[in-house]
């Protein structure tokens, strides 16, 4: 079937318990002075940028010096309050840190002084498809789900976003066995399956 369909089940659903906060509700926060917004932000988005870094030449302490300065340049355009997002909040910060980096590594004379050729090693533009495409499996998972009726919308929670096992399962739904709820389990995957790709 499917391992790779219940491997990106799995992937979406640990994104799903992650809850991303959305680009309007972390520019209220910052009005507002949340702190609670400052701390998704970083676990929303931070690991993005720690990749890119990685991947071009830094290390982890460069990635949290980046990322902190496009947060500090986030929140003094959002306080200025003439803030206006044309792109996700999540590409903005991406290009904020894409940027910086790029000055980073050409003051150090990393690999190479032409930014041109800069471009080429980071491959911006590939990064940021992958970080759509996930957003786009994550809105469709979810989607899917909220189809899928009971009690296999439960049982697939269950399973893989509470990390409950086949036996708890079983009790918890009046199964024989656990032999059993592994096989409502695979039917209900196929159902999930269905329904993920008619919503694509």
């Amino acid at each position: 079937m499917g391992y790779n369909f219940e491997y990106k089940v799995l992937r979406v659903s640990k994104e799903i318990k992650s809850s991303v906060p959305t680009d309007n509700e972390v520019i209220l926060g910052i009005l507002n002075g949340s702190k609670d917004t400052l701390n998704k932000l970083y676990t929303s988005y931070f690991p993005m940028i720690l990749q890119m870094v990685l991947s071009n030449s830094g290390d982890e302490d460069d990635a949290k010096d980046i990322f902190q300065e496009s947060v500090i340049v986030l929140y003094n355009k959002v306080k200025v309050g003439n803030f206006e997002l044309h792109s996700k909040l999540k590409t903005f910060i991406y290009s904020v840190c894409y940027r910086l980096w790029l000055k980073r590594l050409k003051f150090k004379g990393k690999n190479t002084n032409n930014v041109e050729e800069l471009d080429k090693l980071v491959a911006v533009e590939n990064d940021l498809e992958q970080h759509e495409e996930k957003d786009k499996q994550f809105k469709q998972m979810e989607k899917a789900l909220q189809f899928l009726g009971e009690p296999c919308k439960t049982i697939i929670e269950d399973y893989y976003m509470k990390d409950r096992s086949m036996q708890e399962i079983c009790e918890k739904f009046g199964y024989t066995n656990s032999d059993n709820a592994k096989t409502q389990k695979y039917k209900c995957l196929q159902r999930l399956k269905k329904l993920f790709f008619q919503t694509t």
